[in-house]
């Protein structure tokens, strides 16, 4: 039971991770922080944390490394796809539990509506005049679709390398090695200032640590060790509900005002995420129990994405 419950924990995790990273994170760039330095510097500090840990742990059954393999962690690929048959219950659910998901998050971020819980008035002026500003809102949505898009291949190709190289830890330390190396590349392209890498005021040292620690090498690891045992599309289905932890930490700690908007889509979130939950653990007692030999031949019954990782690994050896 505690194996069970433990993939379900993890990812819990790491979105309480996430979410307390965006907040300290904004909080530094406040002070003159650029982005660049921030991602250099912490996937750095990660990629320190990582190495010996890595090693330790893997340091009985350390899958061999090949020069293609090193490839796979370089450049990341777009593709994958996962198993639908709509005549099945499960799949149903999952294909539907999404969508709705999908839906309360664009209603969180699109639909405001009256306030139920005020909590400071010069906040909720202060929202309104952000609000009002449609460019920005506008563009920080186009943003956010990207990194939506990137998080999804970014997940597709975890499955992919950990499919060649299960040693979660290790993918999880090349990852931020790679990414402070093409950050850092970018952060002294951009920025020609020395000062821009400044660790001072202190709140900046403190984001740093805080996204090392939590936001790479933990959050990460999670997500890469969850990934592994339950797919991409657990992994994913996470990801909405980051914005209704969002919402109700911002009431709760921070003071924000409680809109309808944000009430309902946070409903609609957890109602969404319950309905894939539902679909996945159907779908693995079913698995479990045999029930897939009577559906045809094995193409029919298992993910595409597990086919496609197949062929992907064979040809990357």
């Amino acid at each position: 039971m505690e194996s069970e419950a433990a993939p379900y924990i993890g990812m819990l995790m790491a979105e309480f991770c996430q979410v307390g990273l965006m907040i300290i994170s904004k909080q530094a760039m406040n002070t003159g922080m650029t982005t660049f330095v921030f991602v250099s510097y912490s996937n750095a500090l990660a990629s320190l944390i990582l190495l010996p840990f890595s090693l330790f742990l893997h340091r009985s059954n350390l899958p061999p490394l090949s020069f293609s393999l090193l490839g796979w962690f370089f450049l990341l690929a777009l593709s994958g796809m996962e198993m639908l048959n709509t005549r099945n219950i499960t799949c149903l659910a999952k294909l539907v539990g999404t969508i709705v998901s999908i839906a309360g998050a664009f209603v969180v971020t699109l639909y405001e509506g009256p306030p139920l819980l005020k909590r400071l008035a010069t906040l909720h002026t202060h929202q309104l005049s952000l609000r009002g500003d449609q460019m920005n809102w506008i563009l920080g949505g186009f943003f956010l679709a990207i990194d939506c898009v990137m998080a999804s291949s970014w997940v597709i190709i975890q499955a992919i390398i950990l499919k060649k190289y299960p040693a979660e830890l290790i993918v999880v330390f090349f990852y931020c090695f790679f990414v402070a190396i093409q950050s850092g590349i970018v952060t002294l392209i951009v920025e020609r200032d020395l000062s821009a890498w400044s660790l001072k005021p202190t709140l900046r040292l403190l984001a740093i640590l805080y996204s090392a620690i939590f936001g790479s090498a933990l959050q990460v690891g999670l997500c890469s060790w969850c990934l592994r045992r339950k797919g991409p599309v657990f992994v994913c289905m996470f990801k909405p509900l980051g914005i209704a932890i969002a919402a109700i930490a911002g009431v709760v700690f921070f003071g924000d005002t409680l809109f309808l908007g944000s009430l309902l889509g946070v409903i609609i979130i957890v109602l969404g995420f319950y309905s894939v939950m539902w679909g996945k653990a159907k779908e693995e007692k079913k698995i479990h129990a045999g029930h897939f030999s009577s559906m045809g031949s094995p193409t029919q019954t298992m993910p595409l994405l597990e086919n496609y990782a197949d062929e992907m690994v064979n040809a990357a050896a």
